[in-house]
């Protein structure tokens, strides 16, 4: 499968380098580029691109706003911050604004691709330093959050937990012993009980609640 690409960042130069390289990988395609975040507003509508690679600081609109607009009118489309920032002023509203990736500008070509191709695979890739502010955060606990989590059977909270591990349906399938489209449900459960909208949010929900933390109960 091609994913389709489309590139936002305002340095002109960065830009055609990104486009350089992801031209040169066979399942990428590159449908568009955009100089700031209004343009990248207006492309994701047009192109409907399957992928935006986003820079955060841009003229006229920067990325956390596009971002918030683009899953507004298009939640499918899957967004993945590249910015030279990586302090908690930046990343945490990135990341509530509804991206699925945050990686540095100073991340290896190969990197960057396999971190394009596990998002589109449903898993959410975060540089480690932008995992540790998210972590550091969310760590406190929210009474109305545990109540919701009361909702979900122990299957859900499972795959939840799977979810916040950064696992695929595939991958969970095969943990927990039982079909990929079991897993697709379970997940869509547990996405409209705990009312959020994608499988990062998810995992930070997880993670807020500390769910990884705890030890499943001795038989």
């Amino acid at each position: 499968m091609t994913i389709r690409i489309l590139i936002a960042d305002d340095h002109h130069v960065v830009r055609r380098g990104l486009v350089f390289f992801l031209r040169t990988q066979e399942q990428l395609e590159i449908v568009g580029e955009a100089g700031n975040g209004k343009e990248a507003v207006e492309l994701a509508k047009t192109l409907n691109p399957d992928l935006v690679l986003m820079d955060l600081i841009m003229p006229v609109m920067n990325g956390i706003e596009a971002t918030k607009i683009i899953k507004a009118e298009n939640p499918a489309i899957k967004i993945m911050m590249l910015t030279s920032y990586a302090d908690q002023e930046h990343v945490i509203p990135a990341i509530e604004s509804g991206a699925s990736g945050y990686q540095l500008k100073d991340i290896q070509p190969d990197e960057l691709v396999k971190a394009i191709v596990r998002i589109m695979g449903g898993e959410n890739q975060l540089h480690p330093k932008a995992t540790s502010l998210v972590l550091s955060h969310l760590s406190g606990n929210n009474r109305q959050e545990r109540k919701l989590l009361n909702e979900l059977t122990k299957r859900e909270l499972e795959v939840l937990k799977e979810i916040a591990s950064g696992k695929s349906n595939k991958e969970i399938a095969a943990s927990l012993y039982i079909t990929e489209k079991t897993v697709k449900t379970h997940v869509s459960n547990v996405l409209a009980k705990l009312e959020l909208g994608d499988r990062t949010q998810a995992a930070l929900y997880a993670v807020r609640n500390r769910l990884l933390e705890q030890k499943p109960p001795s038989a």
